[in-house]
């Protein structure tokens, strides 16, 4: 990974770069991927801001070929069960074959400022955007790769389905900077017990849906990009 402090000196070119909002996203990656292939990972953070931040230090850093945004995602499509790998790559990646080739599945993104929590706002998004799955970060890591001229495509995997709840409401937890306030977390724990053991399973549930995830981002990287990008060359 990056180093997080200080500017880069000089640019670490790499043929990939996958960007992950949270490390428990990347995590079945971390442990598939091939050492021999030249790849990056970039934890950004969670939110537009910190994807902002984070995808331009990671270019000017890495310098890479080619871009993945990746992660859990919230499935609004019903016909998504949990677990499912989605996406919806730049065609100049030439991976759709290999992704449909690994039982993913095509899907629309919605990049919302909030965790969708509710069944009821699932449905509502679904209703108002007709997207498949929502996210937090894709759109503003691909739009700033487009700016770059690198080649960028989302592959996530839907961590709960368009009928389950969330266990808590991870959004009253957040701090202004778009990060787990863990003292909010403990005490809400306290005054909740009852939403414990809804949430260690919902932890088994993502830890099974990063492995899906990692095995087949491992795959995908395997493949070498076919140009080297433009960094924001006319």
């Amino acid at each position: 990974q990056r180093p997080t402090a200080g500017g880069a000196k000089t640019a670490h070119p790499v043929h990939w770069l996958v960007c992950f909002a949270v490390k428990e996203e990347a995590e079945g990656f971390s442990a598939m991927a091939d050492p021999r292939v030249s790849c990056a990972i970039e934890i950004t953070g969670m939110g537009f801001r910190n994807a902002s931040r984070g995808i331009q230090a990671a270019l000017e850093y890495w310098r890479p070929q080619s871009v993945i945004t990746a992660g859990f995602a919230g499935g609004l499509n019903p016909a998504l069960p949990r677990g499912t790998v989605v996406y919806d790559p730049d065609d100049e990646l030439r991976i759709a074959a290999k992704l449909q080739e690994l039982a993913a599945r095509p899907a629309s993104f919605h990049c919302a400022p909030r965790i969708a929590v509710t069944a009821a706002e699932k449905s509502d998004l679904r209703r108002q955007t007709g997207a498949d799955v929502v996210e937090m970060e894709s759109a503003i890591i691909c739009a700033a790769c487009r700016q770059a001229g690198v080649p960028c495509g989302t592959i996530r995997v839907v961590s709960d389905a368009a009928h389950d709840e969330l266990p808590l409401d991870f959004n009253a937890l957040m701090t202004p900077a778009d990060r787990i306030d863990w003292w909010k977390f403990a005490r809400t724990l306290v005054l909740k017990p009852a939403a414990i053991p809804r949430l260690m399973e919902f932890q088994r549930h993502t830890r099974a849906a990063a492995r899906n995830l990692g095995g087949v981002l491992a795959e995908v990287i395997k493949q070498r990009p076919l140009r080297a990008p433009r960094y924001g060359a006319p």
